[in-house]
């Protein structure tokens, strides 16, 4: 493997697809079209991306001796020994002050929000990733904070009950990203120390009560935007979101929800079910 392969595995461009969250809320208050608004929220996701990418490098290189007794990620850069673990934290930092240099250019409240990020991000990696339901709460708080940055970087007032959406969304999916590697591995793997905390029960319970709050504040959220529009768009979008979620259920209920961005790329059916619920919701952006 090349050195420079190896920096860019490690950087992990395949998750940068969760980045465009950022994205959501400029794009829900129909509001992309603006130069100004678009050029902010590119900013934004360019941003995120050096800045996930800091995290996944310094999570890589304090979880070197762990990440050699699982499957597949003993294949990773770090620790398969292609780059050491001194050459990781480097590139996080290098990294992580592109990011922040980036970000200054859309918004300084925008920099502030990144620089809390990554300071969460830092303290998951050395203390709250071993914690029972803080790692879950914390890995959560990283893709809300990315949906709230949207709106900060393009100066755009944000839906409560779109943060809600976004908050119950990700809770959706980490808790069952554990339950799916509680399944996979089992909790006494020596892979991550919080899954012997978790019973699959448990888990059960979380992805179950998270996935009824996003689609119950989605349904809210989408009935107050078609107050202002002549087409319930927002309202007949709901339809596909449940299915959407219903679907991804799925993969979590049979333990292989483990890497959510594998799910989108290789779920031909929930990619129709996003196209669908895209051209729904473009419709009612369109439409207000």
């Amino acid at each position: 493997m090349s050195r420079t392969k190896a920096f860019l595995m490690t950087m992990r461009p395949r998750q940068w697809v969760k980045n465009l969250l950022v994205v959501t809320a400029p794009l829900a208050a129909g509001a992309l079209g603006d130069p100004g608004v678009a050029v902010r929220t590119g900013l934004a996701f360019v941003a995120f991306c050096a800045g996930s990418s800091a995290v996944y490098a310094l999570n890589d290189a304090s979880d070197m001796e762990t990440d050699r007794l699982h499957p597949t990620k003993r294949h990773r850069p770090i620790a398969s020994g292609a780059l050491s673990a001194t050459e990781g934290r480097l590139l996080a930092l290098g990294l992580a002050a592109l990011a922040l240099v980036v970000g200054a250019l859309a918004s300084w409240s925008f920099v502030v929000l990144l620089a809390s990020y990554l300071l969460l991000q830092v303290a998951y990696t050395y203390r709250l990733k071993h914690e029972p339901v803080l790692d879950i709460v914390v890995v959560s708080s990283g893709f809300l904070l990315r949906a709230v940055a949207g709106g900060l970087a393009a100066d755009i007032a944000i839906s409560p009950w779109f943060l809600l959406v976004a908050g119950f969304g990700s809770l959706f999916i980490v808790s069952g990203k554990r339950y799916s590697e509680l399944h996979t591995l089992g909790s006494e793997a020596g892979t991550r120390r919080s899954l012997v905390r978790y019973t699959p029960t448990y888990l059960r319970f979380v992805w179950s009560m998270a996935a009824a709050g996003t689609a119950m504040s989605y349904s809210l959220w989408a009935f107050e935007m078609d107050d202002r529009t002549a087409v319930a768009w927002h309202a007949i979008s709901i339809a596909p979101f449940v299915i959407g979620l219903l679907r991804y259920a799925v993969d979590i209920d049979a333990g292989t929800a483990a890497e959510p961005e594998d799910i989108v790329y290789a779920d031909r059916s929930l990619q129709l079910i996003g196209v669908v619920w895209l051209v729904l919701f473009a419709l009612g952006v369109l439409g207000g």
